[in-house]
């Protein structure tokens, strides 16, 4: 039962990486799972809390070339994430099932996203999320422990700007707070402290679908994106996510789409006998 060493029996490959990392154990760990064949939600769901890493991505080859790919939180299947489609793709270049030349096509539930290498590392394509305006409410601001400077909120997170780095680093948020409201989870960010190596610092936080504190999370940047090139006026942005374990990404907004470009390690190749 579990892991085995790779070429034993019938069994599914899985791979540990860190995504938006240059070495390991930074960046965001993602769990990757290539099946031969579809598998049902409650065994990916399984896996996921097994996995227990802030998502695995479960792949299999679909018959136009590109893969279906679906995202699995140790609680709950999300609608888009970053990091683990970042992963998925390193896994396909690095284990010989693309050309490092081909694009990795991706169908999923916020449609075809695609990855590509390149000089700075892996850049995806991804559906921009912008954010509307809202009122921040009490309960917000209670679980942050600060005013915010701005709140607004896309289809899936709130994004919350604080008045500096600092308070985005300090911050200790209620997690059952925020756990109870009505979205998926909070983005906090703020302009980059003066002579910082980027343009926006963020942390984000997931309670609701069992991930307290997302390590560095990229569908979280297809709002900070739009959000901070409108604010500073540039066409592309270094991002830091500021969390204990920290990764960079670059951010280049583009209409309705963010390109997001980061690297990845594997720190583990297996398989698994279930």
């Amino acid at each position: 039962m579990g892991i085995q060493v790779i070429g034993s029996g019938n069994s599914t490959p899985i791979w540990l990486v860190d995504a938006f990392a240059n070495e390991p154990f930074t960046g965001n760990p993602a769990a990757v799972c290539v099946m031969d064949q579809p598998r049902d939600r409650a065994w990916m769901q399984k896996v996921a809390a097994e996995m227990n890493v802030s998502e695995t991505a479960f792949l299999y080859a679909s018959a136009d070339t590109a893969y279906d790919l679906r995202w699995f939180t140790p609680k709950a299947e999300v609608d888009l994430c970053g990091h683990a489609t970042l992963a998925a793709a390193h896994v396909l270049w690095e284990s010989g099932r693309l050309n490092p030349d081909t694009k990795a096509r991706f169908d999923t539930r916020s449609g075809r996203l695609t990855a590509a290498l390149g000089q700075d590392g892996i850049r995806m394509d991804f559906p921009a999320e912008p954010v509307s305006p809202i009122t921040p409410s009490p309960e917000l601001i209670e679980a942050l422990g600060f005013i915010p400077r701005y709140t607004g909120q896309n289809r899936m997170d709130i994004l919350v700007e604080a008045d500096s780095e600092d308070t985005v680093r300090l911050i200790k948020p209620d997690f059952a707070l925020l756990a109870a409201l009505d979205c998926r989870g909070v983005i906090v960010t703020s302009r980059a402290k003066p002579n910082a190596a980027y343009d926006f610092a963020s942390r984000a936080f997931y309670p609701s679908i069992g991930v307290d504190e997302d390590p560095v999370t990229g569908s979280a940047h297809c709002a900070l994106g739009p959000y901070w090139a409108k604010r500073l006026h540039k066409d592309e942005l270094r991002a830091y996510q500021a969390s204990p374990r920290g990764g960079y990404l670059i951010v280049r907004p583009q209409a309705d789409r963010v390109m997001l470009t980061g690297q990845a390690v594997t720190v583990l190749a297996g398989r698994l006998s279930v």
